[in-house]
């Protein structure tokens, strides 16, 4: 419903289950989603989620929450993405952490939460899982997750390997959901947050877009990039992996589509590219062609470094205006 005042207001099941008065979401990016971020969209009427993994273990994650809490006192959550690997971190810990210091969401990704959700839920917390098809949604619902975060292949990061867009994929894990959706995917602006709610979304995720605010921990030549690359400068990497990843086009995602093309590649040989501490350099120094980056298509929709709270501000007065202009044209209809 939009309320007439000033800053317009659209509530869903989303700002009703955070707490929130915009329904935006900003995604547990890795070395990106710190405090000052989370902060900051939280503070804008939005909600953080920060990146758990960046944080060497459990008690680091600690000092973080504590250090968000100083700077806003609105909603934020905590990202923990469970991957595959011979070393896993200490994911219990992690969570016992969000357990004690209060934390009310935890946003899941990766494999399958369900190993851990006894012990989430034992905390009172709700848990948001990212999926990127709608059998997997289906599966989040029954396993006991709140919201299911649906991101179309339009996404940064790992869309998944079924190719299908956000256009698509909304609607239909809409009508296979009774649990409120998040759309992930594509979105950067008020229209796309219209469309998501017209799809059958409570709400919208953004990454990229959050990535070129001037609150986002990266360098300049980053948030600089952004504006400079289009709708057209990303490209799937690890396709032949079947561990699909949606990156920034440059010298090191072209280095990676070569190994790739050879045949035969093992993780390590794309491991210089393609590794986490690479990635961390990138975003610290601003070489913006060390290492691959994740980038959505909505990077084609980046125009500014804007704060978060004008970001935020923006997309609801375009959204209101838009809501606004259709009503308008439906009346004149009848």
């Amino acid at each position: 419903m939009i309320e007439s005042n000033i800053k317009a207001k659209i509530k869903t099941r989303i700002t009703e289950l955070f707490g929130i008065e915009r329904p935006i979401v900003q995604g547990g990016m890795m070395w990106v989603a710190g405090a000052e971020l989370a902060s900051a969209v939280a503070n804008a009427g939005g909600i953080g989620f920060m990146a758990a993994l960046a944080f060497p273990d459990a008690e680091s994650l600690r000092a973080e929450i504590k250090r968000c809490r100083k700077m806003t006192e609105k909603p934020f959550g905590i990202n923990l993405t469970f991957l595959p690997t011979l070393r896993p971190p200490d994911y219990p810990a992690y969570i016992k952490v969000c357990i004690e210091e209060g934390v009310h969401f935890i946003e899941t990704a990766g494999q399958n939460p369900e190993k851990y959700m006894d012990q989430i839920k034992s905390g009172g917390i709700k848990v948001i899982h990212k999926c990127t098809s709608v059998r997997h949604a289906v599966k989040a619902e029954k396993i006991g997750c709140d919201v299911v975060s649906i991101d179309g292949f339009e996404a940064a990061g790992h869309p998944g390997e079924d190719d299908v867009t956000s256009l698509i994929l909304i609607p239909l894990t809409r009508d296979a959901l009774r649990i409120p959706i998040i759309a992930s995917g594509g979105f950067a602006d008020g229209r796309g947050l219209v469309a998501a709610l017209g799809l059958g979304a409570d709400g919208i995720n953004m990454g990229t877009r959050f990535v070129a605010t001037k609150e986002a921990p990266v360098h300049e030549n980053i948030k600089q990039a952004l504006i400079n690359h289009s709708e057209l400068d990303t490209r799937l990497i690890m396709r032949s992996l079947r561990n699909t990843e949606r990156v920034m086009h440059n010298n090191a995602a072209d280095k990676v589509l070569e190994i790739e093309g050879r045949g035969n590649m093992r993780i390590e040989d794309i491991v210089p590219f393609v590794s986490g501490l690479v990635g961390k350099q990138m975003l610290d120094y601003g070489d913006i062609e060390k290492g691959t980056f994740a980038t959505g298509q909505s990077v084609g929709l980046i125009k500014d470094i804007p704060t978060c709270k004008e970001l935020l501000d923006r997309i609801m007065e375009q959204a209101e205006e838009i809501i606004k202009e259709l009503a308008g044209k439906f009346h004149t209809l009848r």
